[in-house]
């Protein structure tokens, strides 16, 4: 069942308690990197104002982005959005470059989303991309692309539910295999 509900809200200081409370309950905004969460709660402990705006950061002026294998690498434009429901349910973000639909090496897929473990199955990661498809075409970007391990069905459900289409399975750093999808994103007629 979707979720018509839930909404993606911008990253806001009225917003952070639950966020702050979806990282100290174990979440993490990264599926690769569980110790994202620690990293984001040291921040916001920090600087929560500036951990705010780095959530919006379309000219890549923000710190380095942590690889899973530990390597740092220079941040992409893009922007994270909250789903929402009337408390914190997960992120989706959005990465490009601009002025085409190619990615680094080291950036997988365009869009990367998580939802809180206590609101999976829900219905919610499918109707957060969906909200967010949209706004990936208001940056320009003819397709998106994401990926998905092999084993990680209810993600590959996700994607195609949304238009998603198989593109090519690789074998991802650390091993097991992942699975690419693109979806074409259409202009809206004028």
């Amino acid at each position: 069942m979707l979720i018509q509900t839930m909404e993606l809200v911008w990253p806001a200081a009225e917003h952070l308690p639950g966020y702050v409370h979806a990282l100290q309950k174990g979440w993490s905004p990264d599926n690769r990197r569980p110790q994202a969460a620690a990293e984001h709660l040291a921040r916001i402990a920090e600087d929560p104002d500036r951990f705010l705006s780095e959530q919006v950061d379309r000219e890549a002026k923000g710190p380095p982005v942590i690889l899973p294998d530990g390597r740092a690498v220079p941040r992409l434009p893009g922007y994270t959005r909250w789903m929402w429901d009337g408390e914190f349910c997960g992120a989706i973000s959005l990465r490009w470059q601009p002025g085409t639909t190619d990615l680094p090496p080291y950036c997988k897929g365009h869009i990367g989303y998580s939802v809180v473990p206590w609101k999976r199955r829900r219905g919610y990661a499918t109707r957060g991309l969906q909200l967010l498809l949209p706004q990936a075409r208001d940056e320009d970007l003819a397709h998106v692309e994401l990926v998905a391990d092999a084993d990680n069905i209810p993600s590959q459900r996700v994607i195609e539910a949304n238009g998603g289409k198989l593109i090519e399975r690789f074998d991802r750093a650390g091993g097991g295999e992942s699975m690419r999808f693109r979806i074409l994103l259409m202009k809206s007629a004028a």
